[in-house]
């Protein structure tokens, strides 16, 4: 089942509560970006709830991805809402750690961190290749190892209620 749309009007107000709450972190007016992990219902409520009560601290994003959305690279210190399936802001997370690299670069530790399936770097490289062929067909290029990931490490800095 597709995603929701994100809710921007509510993701701009738990920004602005979380602004209200940590001003020495919220230094821009709006969010950065207001996203959705995963392509699918199913695997963006799974991916929260890693977020929200678990291991996930790490997620990977093609850099073509990003061309192809039209949306900047993101930057360490960077904040973004993390929506659920249906669109609601669920937490704000804040960049960490950024590298830029070819999918071969990926390590055991990068792998664990993201938290997903068994936290392996065999389950990490089968999953991220079946959705970024996903992501890659979705979104009108060809998908192959050669092609940029962003490695990008989060800490959660705002859970909604």
């Amino acid at each position: 089942m597709e995603n929701a749309p994100v809710d921007r009007d509510a993701a701009i107000r738990v920004w602005r509560e979380y602004a209200e709450t940590r001003p020495e972190l919220a230094d821009v007016a709006e969010p950065g970006a207001v996203e959705q992990f995963g392509d699918n219902s199913d695997l963006t409520d799974e991916l929260i709830e890693l977020v929200l009560h678990g291991p996930k601290r790490a997620t990977a994003a093609l850099v073509a991805e990003f061309a192809a959305e039209g949306e900047p690279l993101p930057r360490i210190g960077d904040h973004w809402v993390a929506c659920d399936s249906t669109g609601r802001p669920r937490a704000i997370l804040r960049s960490t750690e950024l590298r830029i690299g070819p999918f071969s670069s990926v390590d055991a530790a990068f792998a664990y961190d993201e938290g997903e399936d068994d936290r392996t770097l065999d389950s990490w490289r089968d999953g991220h290749r079946r959705y970024w062929s996903r992501a890659a067909e979705r979104l009108g290029f060809t998908w192959s190892e050669d092609l940029e990931v962003v490695f990008e490490r989060f800490e959660v800095v705002w859970r909604t209620p």
